[in-house]
C-alpha cells in the first residue's frame, strides 16, 4: 500500500487559487477566468427592440427562403411519396421554419437557439456528405455550406448572449 498525500482541503485550494490570481495580476497577465467572464458578461449590451444585428437578419432570411423552397419543392414534385416525402411533412417543416423566423424577428432566445441547433445539424450532415462527394463541384458546395453555416453559427452566439443580457437585466 502506498502512502499518497491527502488531497488539499477546499481552503488550501482557494488560497492557492487566490495566490495564483494575485501573481497573474502583478505580472500584467490577464485577470482570473471568473473575473474575465464577469467582465465579458457585463460588457454585453442587450438588444434593443428595434435592433436587428446582421447575423440575425441573415438567419431570418435563411429561414424564410427555406420555408418557401420547401413549399415550392413539395408543390412542384408530382409524386412526392415516391421520393421519400409527404405534403403534410413538407407543410409542417415550412411552418416550423416560418415560426423560427418570426421568433427570431421578435428576439426570442428559444428561436435563435433552435435555429442554431438546426445549423449544427446541417454542418454535421454536410461534413459527412463531404466524405462521399464524388465530384469537385459537390465537394466545393459542401465546403461552402459548412463554412457559411459555421460563420452564421458563430455570429449567432453573440446575438444569443445579448438576448440573455436583456433577460438578465429584466430580472434585476
Amino acid at each position: 500500500m502506498t502512502d499518497r498525500p491527502a488531497p488539499p482541503s477546499t481552503r488550501e485550494r482557494d488560497d492557492r487559487t487566490a495566490q495564483a490570481d494575485r501573481t497573474s495580476q502583478r505580472r500584467g497577465g490577464r485577470p482570473p477566468r471568473g473575473q474575465r467572464e464577469a467582465q465579458i458578461r457585463d460588457a454585453l449590451r442587450p438588444l434593443r427592440d428595434d435592433e436587428q444585428p446582421t447575423a440575425l437578419v441573415v438567419a431570418i432570411v435563411v429561414c424564410v427562403v427555406l420555408a418557401i423552397a420547401v413549399i415550392a419543392g413539395a408543390a412542384s414534385v408530382h409524386d412526392l411519396s415516391r421520393h421519400g416525402g409527404s405534403l403534410p411533412g413538407a407543410a409542417l417543416l415550412a411552418v416550423v421554419l416560418a415560426l423560427l423566423a418570426q421568433g427570431m424577428y421578435r428576439h426570442r432566445y428559444w428561436a435563435v437557439l433552435s435555429f442554431e441547433a438546426l445549423l449544427a445539424f446541417q454542418i454535421i450532415v454536410t461534413s459527412l456528405a463531404l466524405v462521399v462527394a464524388s465530384t469537385i463541384l459537390a465537394a466545393a458546395i459542401c465546403l461552402l455550406s459548412v463554412g457559411l453555416g459555421g460563420w452564421l453559427f458563430w455570429k449567432l452566439v453573440r446575438v444569443m448572449g445579448r438576448l440573455q443580457a436583456g433577460e438578465r437585466e429584466g430580472l434585476r
